[in-house]
């Protein structure tokens, strides 16, 4: 199973649960919230979701991946192309059909997942400025997942997709140095953009009635922490290695983005909850790759 769980990047789709746990949280922020079996079915569905999106990416790599990285399970013979393509179509299927159980908005904003995903993976990706927006898409796609879980509130909250948008555009576009390196004009541009993501989730704090301000701006404090001192170093020496770092600290940093997002809109008690999935996916991430 090794093999396989490599291809499906369980640290990840731990940030993909954190998407769930805030988009929900957002529009249902009480702790009934909890005891609701959408909530389960929604997680079920992120990961299938999430863990065929990064399956296919592999896929659609394997010829790249033979020259660039041979230890990845297909180029390294521990997978085959057709076990790694069957593997991500039963995990999309899984993801769309526990999102229809939830209702039908939630069924649909699956199949848009899979489709941009598929889309980021086939060809997205090698088109500059296309493949950053279309992944953040799918990110932005995947909280608006978390909030149909009342799809009527979701309506009033679509906006907040541009957050995550924003955030995953700018982890794509410095993820493309982490074989052999980049220049810095695209490390300034990600450093823009965390930091219009910091202010806005800071702004959505101070704005929303049923947040405390301060409880946010702790989580605010601890995302900006984590996510600008590797970007820092990457920007002072572009190489592979300081960008591969700035890319998984930055990923797996979502939990804490989504936890000061689930505490904007529904205070401290959403937050902690969103933000204990840190630890593991920081020990997942040890365990098998993030990038």
């Amino acid at each position: 199973m090794l093999p396989y769980l490599k291809l499906m990047r369980p640290a990840n789709i731990i940030t993909a649960f954190a998407d769930i746990l805030a988009g929900s949280s957002i529009v249902a922020g009480g702790l009934i919230v909890f005891y609701s079996a959408d909530l389960y079915l929604l997680l079920l569905a992120t990961a299938g979701l999430y863990g065929g999106g990064v399956v296919l990416n592999d896929y659609f790599d394997a010829e790249i991946d033979q020259q660039e990285r041979p230890e990845r399970p297909i180029p390294s013979g521990q997978v085959t192309k057709s076990e790694a393509l069957t593997l991500g179509v039963v995990l999309f299927l899984i993801g769309i059909a526990a999102s229809f159980v939830v209702n039908v908005v939630s069924g649909f904003l699956a199949v848009a997942i899979a489709v941009l995903a598929t889309a980021y993976d086939a060809k997205g990706k090698h088109i500059d400025w296309i493949g950053p927006i279309n992944m953040g898409l799918c990110r932005g796609l995947n909280l608006l997942l978390g909030m149909s879980i009342l799809p009527a509130i979701t309506a009033e909250n679509w906006y907040l997709l541009f957050i995550p948008v924003i955030y995953i555009a700018a982890i794509t576009s410095i993820s493309k140095g982490e074989v052999t390196g980049s220049t810095r004009k695209p490390l300034y541009v990600a450093a823009f953009f965390y930091l219009l993501v910091i202010t806005a989730i800071a702004y959505l704090g101070y704005e929303s009635e049923a947040s405390d301000f301060f409880s946010t701006v702790l989580f605010v404090i601890l995302f900006a922490a984590l996510i600008l001192p590797p970007l820092v170093r990457a920007i002072k020496e572009p190489s592979a290695k300081k960008i591969r770092l700035a890319v998984k600290v930055g990923i797996i940093s979502l939990i804490v983005m989504n936890a000061a997002i689930a505490a904007s809109s529904a205070g401290l008690f959403f937050g902690l909850v969103v933000l204990t999935l840190l630890p593991f996916s920081f020990l997942t991430g040890k365990l098998f790759p993030v990038t």
